[in-house]
């Protein structure tokens, strides 16, 4: 799967994956919709960001742990 919209610099927020080189981290923006933010509100809190950024950032969190194993027990 090819990311276009999702960039690593190592001299840029410690090499975390961001959103086309803004200091938007990725797992920001999947937090903001794992706390029930619509789209909507999202693009309205972070004018900078588009529609298209945040369906890129679940699909990449998404293949991130695609093949990991979590424990779901401490």
């Amino acid at each position: 799967m090819r990311f276009t919209r999702v960039t690593v610099n190592p001299r840029q927020m410690g090499g975390v994956p961001c959103i086309r080189g803004l200091r938007m981290p990725v797992a920001t923006v999947v937090g903001m919709v794992a706390d029930g933010m619509s789209v909507d509100e999202i693009l309205r809190e972070h004018p900078t960001l588009e529609a298209e950024d945040i369906r890129e950032a679940l699909r990449y969190a998404a293949e991130a742990v695609r093949e990991r194993m979590i424990p779901l027990e401490a």
